[in-house]
């Protein structure tokens, strides 16, 4: 007998299998007949406290009473989808994740695409448990604005001195970080939450005020206000707009809870244990999400930081800022309930609530105000949502075809690859007219100034 045959039974693969298998083979040492010792195994993964005193598969019987089967919710969550040309990977993604017996509901915004177990763009609703997956492994990623009292005529006249501040105040890349640490009250919390905040203090403390990799980046552009919405006149302003997260702790924290999450869940099906949750009331329940929202703290410090040290360099008067996250779970109440929400890559569009939504390095993003819609779970797309793989577009893409499109737009590039170029997104235009019911647009940013990681860096988003 296999272990192939076991799991067409329902014996869950691991530690379960291979005690089964033990005992298959002490049972035929003893004189059994495969046929009965198949009969028996049959009957006893569907009714184990039968067999709970048997002299041979005891033990096993034992093993299974103490599985927990995975019974999904008799009718998915409702949820709903913003746009029409989405993801069929990221559809699917949503759908299983409504199939959870701790679902609520779920949607799915109009730059959504597959991610890991909750797609890119992909908003859900959970009663007393939290998914590390669903929120993502650069939790707490941000994007975060701030407007001078200074005309965007600076960005000729002065592009050479803004690039270099760009330059020297920022840092980019996979375990980037600065040789003399930037001070900020966030190192002075409770890092004890969790065995990995605690090891990864140090870590964080160096990589504060930088940035990863992937379509992390550091903008200057031109900011469009069509109103006094941001308590500026309304008009053009120079302005920063900076998209970085938690760094390498956050993705630490991430992927150590997701494993512990998939131990705890060991009966979901392959196509859900990356959706595997913690429940809130449980010890690991609580220690991931004082870690995750260590990291939120983290993260907003790593931007606090980061425009604190360019707008010191540049010496211009602040006049607004505006500052969102997603990749996190906020306790929320919907519908008369408390439930946890997850925003995987999608932004919070609460009643009156500022956002950003940025674009492509060549197109242009989008301060918008939320409308506080019920059904997207007050939610909102992200960013332009990509249409084509890493991979493919390093081998589709040339570097003369993205300099042409940034010449285009008179975009200046200081470092990026080519996975991040234009065309791997989708047009922002449309995107934004797909969730016109969830925000409304307040201004526009132009980028004119544009970094990331260089070449070469694997992706850290």
């Amino acid at each position: 007998m296999r272990g192939s045959e076991l799991k067409q039974m329902g014996y869950p693969e691991g530690n379960t299998t291979t005690l089964a298998l033990n005992l298959v083979g002490k049972a035929c040492e003893s004189g059994w007949d495969v046929d009965d010792v198949r009969d028996v195994l049959e009957k006893l993964v569907e009714e184990p406290g039968e067999y709970a005193e048997h002299e041979i598969f005891g033990e096993l019987a034992e093993a299974i009473g103490e599985r927990v089967l995975f019974r999904e919710r008799d009718e998915p969550a409702p949820w709903k989808q913003w746009g029409s040309d989405l993801d069929p990977a990221a559809i699917g993604q949503l759908e299983n994740a409504c199939r959870l017996p701790v679902s609520v509901a779920g949607a799915l915004m109009p730059d959504a695409h597959r991610g890991y177990g909750l797609p890119i763009g992909g908003v859900l609703a959970t009663e007393g448990a939290v998914i590390p997956y669903a929120v993502g492994v650069d939790i707490a990623c941000r994007m975060k604005m701030t407007v001078f009292d200074a005309p965007p005529s600076a960005l000729e006249h002065d592009k050479e001195h803004l690039s270099k501040i760009i330059e020297d105040e920022t840092r980019f890349g996979i375990g980037a970080y600065f040789d003399k640490p930037h001070d900020h009250e966030v190192m002075d919390r409770d890092w004890g939450v969790s065995p990995v905040t605690r090891r990864l203090k140090e870590k964080a403390r160096y990589q504060l005020g930088s940035s990863g990799s992937g379509n992390h980046f550091a903008e200057w552009g031109v900011l469009t206000l069509a109103d006094d919405a941001l308590g500026v006149k309304k008009g053009q302003y120079l302005a920063l707009l900076t998209h970085s997260g938690s760094r390498g702790v956050g993705a630490s924290v991430a992927n150590h809870y997701s494993k512990l999450a998939r131990e705890w869940h060991p009966e979901l099906p392959k196509e859900l244990q990356h959706l595997a949750w913690l429940e809130l009331d449980s010890e690991l329940g609580q220690e991931y999400w004082a870690a995750m929202s260590l990291m939120g703290e983290y993260a907003a410090a790593n931007h606090a930081v980061m425009h604190r040290e360019i707008v010191e360099a540049l010496g211009a008067e602040v006049v607004a800022d505006v500052e969102n996250h997603h990749n996190f779970a906020w306790k929320e109440e919907h519908d008369g309930r408390e439930v946890v929400v997850h925003r995987k890559g999608a932004t919070p569009a609460g009643k009156g609530v500022l956002g950003v939504i940025p674009g492509s390095m060549a197109e242009p993003g989008f301060v918008v105000r939320g409308k506080g819609e019920a059904t997207s779970l007050e939610s909102a797309a992200h960013g332009a949502g990509r249409v084509m793989s890493r991979r493919q577009a390093k081998r589709e893409i040339s570097w003369k075809d993205v300099q042409a499109e940034l010449d285009a737009s008179g975009v200046t590039l200081l470092s990026a690859d080519l996975d991040e170029a234009p065309d791997v997104y989708k047009d922002i235009e449309s995107v934004m007219s797909h969730q016109d019911d969830l925000v409304e647009i307040v201004a526009r940013f132009d980028p004119k100034i544009v970094k990331m990681a260089p070449p070469g860096e694997p992706p850290e988003d």
